[in-house]
């Protein structure tokens, strides 16, 4: 089966030195770093030439420890590390991991991991160099958030908690981060005596938060959308709470601020296979009053073929985030869609957002992903977006995809 496409045009793949697994990605001084989902790993892949990407360099983690999200800025590298889950725990199904808490789905704690940050100096691209590791005790982080300054804002989990929590790191001396503030949900304290408050088969955990300005925006999984002011950033005050799930399946994954507009766009990750919890969405919300985020419209949903009747996941997974020194923009969403691909939306007017590209990746060579019932069919990821509008395209079998934008 070969890619379909619109105004995309695909410029290369790379199987990431045999490591095709990948989930986030970033580009710095022309070189891709690449967090593995399963190989316990950063991959550093020169993309100069992006019709040619060379493959440099695999850093290795602990075993069984994910570095699967990173940040970079300047010459530092900031590397999550956390429980390589699925290798440790062999969930019998992909459910398990998303409707339970991860304290009580994640029960083998028999084997050592790393928990923590750990930090990298990338003058070098293609040789990091680790300079610093923040432990932290539980079974680390997932997500983080950094685009240079004094704080990174993760997601971790942290004993006495139900699941991943938000935390600030100060890093303003990289050599030597430090834990300076977290906030949780009600409920999820179970070691201060908090009394759960997620519904039974629903899953209140930190994903990550994306800062502008002095507002955190923060997405909770099934536990929805919350706003806050870090002004002090240890000492996060909150402003709203929203929740669409109920009715809606959750999965509450990238919330992408556009301050410029007041508005926020979220994607909701779509967690089951062939849509059994139905379909997901990515919604766009007005935030003029960010005490109340008010939903104005969804991204359309991919229809050119049944998507649901494909295999694996479809539905949203992420967002470019429009990191400084990539590609910015407030009309123009990219956005991973797992067996959908990558699709381009264009929200010039926000209350009718448009489709205006997408790439749906053919079927992987192989299959690396180790979760059950795993279907052979793309499940694109991740995508970095740089300023010529190349869009590099991650996937948890395929490898990387270098992609051109050819809107306008």
């Amino acid at each position: 089966m070969a890619a379909t496409a619109k105004n995309v045009s695909f410029l290369s793949r790379s199987d990431q030195g045999g490591r095709p697994d990948g989930t986030q990605v970033m580009v710095h001084k022309g070189h891709a770093f690449i967090g593995h989902m399963f190989s316990d790993g950063i991959s550093v892949i020169d993309v100069r030439d992006p019709r040619a990407p060379n493959p440099l360099a695999f850093v290795s983690m602990p075993a069984n420890t994910r570095s699967h999200h990173i940040q970079v800025h300047g010459d530092i590298l900031l590397a999550v590390n956390g429980a390589n889950v699925w290798a440790m725990q062999q969930f019998t199904q992909q459910k398990d991991y998303f409707t339970k808490s991860l304290t009580d789905s994640f029960t083998d704690r028999t084997q050592s991991f790393a928990s923590g940050l750990r930090v990298y100096d990338i003058s070098k691209p293609a040789a990091p160099r680790e300079i610093a590791y923040l432990p932290v005790e539980g079974l680390g982080l997932h997500r983080i958030w950094w685009v240079g300054g004094r704080y990174a804002y993760v997601s971790a989990h942290m004993e006495g908690f139900t699941d991943h929590i938000m935390a600030a790191i100060d890093v303003s001396n990289p050599q030597r981060p430090a834990l300076a503030g977290r906030w949780w949900l009600p409920g999820m304290w179970r070691a201060g005596g908090e009394e759960p408050v997620a519904p039974k088969g629903k899953r209140w955990a930190a994903h990550h938060a994306i800062v502008a300005g002095h507002l955190a925006y923060g997405a909770w999984r099934d536990g929805g959308l919350t706003v806050h002011d870090i002004s002090d950033p240890a000492k996060a005050k909150l402003i709203s709470h929203t929740n669409w799930c109920p009715p809606f399946a959750g999965g509450t994954h990238t919330p992408l601020p556009l301050p410029d507009r007041n508005l926020l766009v979220v994607a909701d990750e779509a967690t089951s296979i062939n849509c059994a919890n139905g379909i997901a969405y990515t919604w766009v919300l007005d935030v003029r009053a960010p005490e109340n985020p008010v939903t104005i419209a969804t991204l359309p949903t991919p229809k050119e073929e049944d998507f649901c009747a494909k295999g694996g996941k479809f539905g949203p997974h992420n967002l470019h985030e429009n990191r400084p020194g990539a590609y910015q923009s407030s009309n123009l969403i990219f956005a991973t869609y797992h067996n959908a691909g990558l699709r381009v939306y264009d929200i010039a007017n926000p209350f009718e957002p448009k489709e205006v590209a997408y790439y749906v990746p053919p079927p992987p060579e192989r299959l690396v992903d180790i979760r059950p019932n795993t279907a052979k069919v793309i499940q694109s990821c991740d995508v970095f977006v740089d300023v010529d509008g190349r869009m590099y395209l991650t996937d948890t079998n395929a490898g990387l995809y270098i992609l051109q934008y050819e809107g306008k």
